[in-house]
């Protein structure tokens, strides 16, 4: 067990988006101290000015990894440099709080899990709805509903501007139903605690701006072993359209539960980090017919009190990071899940590209 009163000195590699807003967490909580900042471009200069230039800065990450030598590194980059940068952290004795997904392959993320299990250090993805009160609310309430479970989740972005620059950054690796896909997939697998046995996608390329191999569409469907069925969507792009970009919802023979969120599915926001992981509100509707089939129940507003921002959900995932440390937290369960997601999303991708079907 580590000393949980020291402050664990991390390393943030990536200042983007994501990794500004794990570096504001780790700078706003006693539990952390940054020992450096990490990027190749402007980001880190941007990100430090915004935290009163207090922190080392560094373009290169070895370099970095070597004059500061942290406890733990935070990885926040694009996802072909993840399996590298974790490995190299492991190697030096570093825990790891990963930014979905946990690699750009499968076999990746398998040899990021091996190299965790042979140091003992810590490896924590960035599943950001399992920190959500509202998102486990969600999960639990899903499972009230029998089976077998029909789930709809999507999230177009009609991006511009930075955005769409990191869009089309993303999209030299991984295709925008891998890379957001994973999340939505591991609250699906969630929800069924079942076994996906089957999935079918399909996909088209939109643009010239992204490489010839990948499509900047993509709409997965997934069969479970309990007869439960999925679908997600995911679009990126200045064509995309906004109308339905934001669907959250589940239901079973004994109704349904929607996430129900006016303000965040507004035209205009598709693109916005912070409305991605807004709730608002829950829709449950209970399917119970009385003798005239007429529902039983009015649908209740379910309006959870403690809705954070996505500042404070990165708060969270910390808090759990420095637990997982202090306390030596068991996260076999956490790491087969992630690696699960992703392979499930991969083999997605595998049918848009093979135009079939693909068994799990």
């Amino acid at each position: 067990m580590t000393n949980s009163k020291k402050p664990i000195r991390v390393l943030v590699v990536g200042c983007g988006n994501m990794g500004a807003s794990h570096a504001i967490a780790y700078h706003n909580l006693k539990e952390f101290s940054i020992c450096g900042l990490v990027s190749t471009g402007k980001s880190k200069n941007i990100l430090n000015e915004k935290l009163d230039n207090e922190y080392a800065l560094f373009s290169d990450y070895e370099d970095a990894l070597k004059t500061t030598n942290p406890d733990a590194v935070c990885i926040s980059t694009y996802p072909d440099t993840h399996e590298k940068f974790a490995i190299m952290a492991l190697d030096s004795g570093c825990n790891v709080f990963m930014e979905k997904p946990l690699a750009d392959t499968v076999a990746g993320a398998d040899r990021i899990v091996q190299k965790a299990m042979q140091t003992g250090k810590k490896v924590v993805v960035g599943y950001i709805l399992r920190h959500h009160p509202s998102w486990q609310r969600f999960v639990e309430l899903s499972q009230n509903l029998g089976k077998p479970l029909v789930m709809r989740m999507n999230l177009n972005q009609q991006s511009k501007g930075e955005m769409w620059n990191v869009h089309r950054n993303l999209m030299k690796s991984l295709s925008p139903i891998v890379d957001c896909g994973v999340h939505y997939i591991d609250v699906m697998c969630q929800m069924t605690k079942s076994k996906p046995v089957q999935v079918n996608a399909i996909g088209a390329r939109m643009t010239e701006d992204i490489p010839e191999w990948n499509y900047n569409y993509g709409q997965l469907q997934i069969r479970f072993e309990d007869g439960s069925v999925g679908w997600y969507e995911a679009g990126w792009g200045p064509m995309i359209s906004e109308t339905a970009f934001f669907i959250k919802d589940v239901f079973g023979p004994k109704g349904s539960a929607s996430i129900v969120a006016k303000n965040a599915s507004a035209i205009g926001k598709s693109d916005s980090v912070e409305s991605h992981t807004n709730t608002e509100t829950i829709l449950y509707h209970s399917a119970e017919l009385d003798e005239k089939n007429q529902f039983k129940q009015v649908d209740s507003i379910i309006s959870l009190e403690d809705e954070p921002d996505h500042q404070e959900l990165c708060t969270r995932e910390q808090q759990y990071f420095h637990r997982a440390i202090v306390e030596d937290i068991d996260l076999n369960l956490h790491l087969e899940d992630a690696v699960n997601s992703l392979r499930i999303a991969f083999a997605c991708d595998e049918s848009i590209r093979k135009k079939k079907s693909i068994d799990l």
